[in-house]
């Protein structure tokens, strides 16, 4: 399967939960539940960060530029993602394992 580029995450981590045989995993695979568990802590922490960049009307010294502005929010997004991906802020394993519990 080909991910078009340009593709947002969400189809993209919609596109890797499809094997190599075509077939969609169960909803109770643990490697769904861990990436999704994952993506919820990287939107968690990305939030945490834009209301500490939105409670200050500046983030580094950053202004009213639009462009500066426009970094600053892939920036943040992308340091979410990477914090969330090495254990972050420990989210992701509760609540993996939450809902592993509920699966079963």
């Amino acid at each position: 399967m080909t991910i078009p580029i340009g593709a947002s995450g969400s189809q993209k981590a919609a596109s890797a939960t499809i094997n190599a045989l075509g077939k969609v995993r169960p909803k109770d695979d643990p490697a769904r539940i861990v990436s999704a568990a994952k993506q919820f802590e990287a939107l968690l922490i990305g939030q945490m960060m834009k209301s500490m960049h939105d409670s200050d009307g500046g983030w580094l010294g950053t202004g009213d530029d639009q462009s500066a502005s426009s970094a600053m929010e892939y920036g943040e997004e992308i340091f979410a993602q990477s914090m969330a991906q090495s254990g972050g802020l420990g989210l992701a394993n509760l609540i993996a394992k939450g809902l592993r519990d509920a699966s079963k």
